[in-house]
């Protein structure tokens, strides 16, 4: 739990960043001089990396966007056998995410291929927190099909982030 506290907390920093970045920009603008070239490809690969990093605390503490409006309508055992069918699903789908994105990462590190749309940026660091990240959601969907805890149930259970 320490390490997803920690990587919330850098997604929250990144976030940050990004409007502290975005009101500067349009300061700069807005005063008459020309703005910076990098702003837009920085703002891109941080809403990347908040998303990436806020993913498994969400998924943790419950906090994610889903639907359950219908599965609340059908009869317990069905609900339960659904959750583990959607468990299985995300288990699958975050590990498939991840070697893929473990695949990227290590070309882009390799060839050292670099992003040029305002500054020139190395592609692997928009490709290094998805690895870790799409692993950490993969393990917490694990959690949830083999443990006694369901992300579904009642939604008083979600925590706030404070």
């Amino acid at each position: 739990m320490a390490l997803l506290n920690a990587l919330r907390f850098l997604s929250s920093v990144v976030i940050f960043a990004i409007f502290a970045l975005i009101a500067t920009d349009v300061l700069v603008r807005s005063i008459g001089l020309s703005p910076w070239t990098y702003t837009s490809g920085i703002v891109e690969y941080g809403l990347l990396w908040f998303t990436m990093l806020a993913g498994p605390y969400l998924l943790r503490i419950k906090g994610h966007v889903f639907i359950d409006a219908v599965t609340q309508l059908m009869p317990g055992a069905i609900q339960r056998v659904l959750a583990k069918l959607v468990y299985v699903i995300g288990v699958c789908a975050c590990s498939t995410f991840c070697y893929y994105s473990v695949r990227l990462l290590l070309d882009a590190i390799e060839t050292g291929e670099i992003d040029t749309r305002g500054e020139d940026m190395l592609y692997w660091t928009l490709y290094f927190p998805m690895p870790i990240c799409f692993l950490l959601m993969a393990i917490e969907f694990a959690r949830f099909l083999l443990g006694v805890d369901t992300m579904y149930g009642d939604r008083t259970e979600v925590r706030d982030s404070v």
